[in-house]
């Protein structure tokens, strides 16, 4: 059984984009008002507190868009400064990130995870969502700041989508042939838009790889980082390239980690919230924090029995939540 060690913490529920994947057009989406979201002092008291304690020492910022929280830059620094924190790391769309990268960085971040869905403007703002001015040239500036900040590893999600952006994989690849980035392509899934691209919903990562070894060769490879990604190289690339592929090639039985929604709730699954944890509702009640812990060992002892796939069986019903409400 894989050690849980490894914390998603959603930070707002908010985003600036508007992607397809994950807000999909006519969702009616009901954000979480400001003094429902988790303070800075309440999540660092349940790292402190709760979380450490039971284990856990890896923690992801998420969203939404993290870089919309006010004062990220100064909980970076916080989280980044406990002695037990092994590895902190964000996920953004990187549309901030150029005049936000090089503090985070001196605030104690180290790794990034930034959303790429194309190399064309077009393509990008159609993913996005974007209207009126292209959001393309900020982002890529986001990524290019991110680089230069030193950020290692840069990691760039593709989520694929077929019949908008599957005929650049290629080009995404050959972004870490002359960069050490690490490129990872995501198999696209249906959380609150399962009607949203018909019946061919995702592209196997196994018809990517063919693609990109049919013309470049591909080998095993590794990366730092706590993600499920299968992880490969271009013969002779300074990055890598990784496939995540929770459609094709569940990993449930290799998943360390739990999430905490920007509004406090501990899940033990992304799709999946049989045993979810109400932490912010005990804190502000003053529910001891040896009671929550004892809660948390209980979550995690069951979460072997919890995965995705159980709601193929009906037992879990519809999931109407969008990515952007869960936290990624």
């Amino acid at each position: 059984m894989n050690t849980v060690d490894y914390l998603r913490i959603s930070l707002i529920d908010r985003c600036n984009f508007r992607c397809q994947y994950c807000m999909p057009e006519g969702a009616e989406l009901d954000y979480i008002l400001r003094q429902e979201l988790l303070t800075n002092e309440e999540l660092l008291r349940l790292l402190k507190e709760v979380f450490i304690p039971v284990g856990f020492s890896k923690f992801r910022l998420t969203g939404g868009e993290p870089l919309l929280r006010p004062g990220v830059v100064e909980l970076v620094r916080d989280i980044a400064s406990l002695p037990q924190t092994q590895d902190l790391a964000m996920t953004t769309n990187a549309y901030l990130l150029a005049g936000m990268a090089e503090n985070l960085y001196n605030a104690g971040l180290r790794r990034v995870n930034i959303s790429l869905d194309s190399l064309h403007p077009e393509t990008f703002d159609k993913i996005t969502g974007s209207r009126g001015r292209s959001r393309w040239q900020q982002t890529w500036e986001g990524i290019q700041a991110a680089y230069h900040a030193g950020f290692d590893p840069l990691k760039l999600n593709v989520v694929v989508i077929p019949g908008i952006n599957e005929g650049e994989v290629l080009d995404l690849a050959a972004l870490t042939i002359e960069r050490h980035w690490h490129v990872r392509f995501i198999e696209f899934m249906p959380i609150g838009n399962a009607e949203l691209f018909g019946e061919r919903a995702w592209v196997p990562s196994e018809e990517l790889r063919q693609s990109i070894r049919e013309h470049w060769g591909l080998s095993a490879a590794n990366v730092r980082g706590n993600g499920p990604a299968d992880v490969f190289q271009i013969p002779g690339a300074l990055g890598t390239l990784g496939f995540i592929s929770q459609m094709s090639e569940c990993f449930c039985d290799r998943c360390n980690r739990m999430r905490l929604s920007a509004d406090g709730w501990l899940r033990p699954c992304l799709l999946n919230e049989n045993g979810q944890i109400d932490l912010k509702k005990a804190i502000r009640l003053g529910i001891d924090t040896a009671d929550l812990r004892e809660q948390v060992r209980e979550l995690l002892l069951i979460k072997p029995e919890i995965n995705f796939k159980q709601r193929d069986s009906g037992t879990q019903g519809t999931y109407t939540r969008t990515m952007s409400q869960i936290g990624g």
